[in-house]
């Protein structure tokens, strides 16, 4: 039961993750979604776009929160670490 809450805690981090990137580009750029998404890999932003995306988790991270769902908050903070690692793994490489 509780690694079922995780799992869908988790799985709301990268939706909400991946609805926040998209968001931002679509209110924020003048371009396609693939358009801006080629021209932050040729300038080296594809980490800052994940970042900006994962604002949302903090929505997703405290909604759970409120409504009692405290693995599922957890779930929202696993997706969100690895949104980190992967935000490091762009600005290093």
């Amino acid at each position: 039961m509780i690694k079922k809450e995780i799992l869908i805690g988790f799985i709301v981090g990268i939706i909400a993750n991946t609805f926040g990137t998209l968001l931002y580009i679509v209110i924020f750029s003048d371009f396609g979604i693939a358009e801006t998404y080629n021209a932050a890999i040729e300038q080296g932003h594809v980490g800052s776009l994940l970042a900006l995306g994962a604002v949302l988790n903090l929505v997703a991270f405290f909604g759970f929160l409120k409504i009692k769902r405290d693995y599922r908050a957890r779930g929202v903070m696993i997706a969100t670490v690895m949104t980190a690692f992967l935000i490091l793994y762009y600005k290093i490489f």
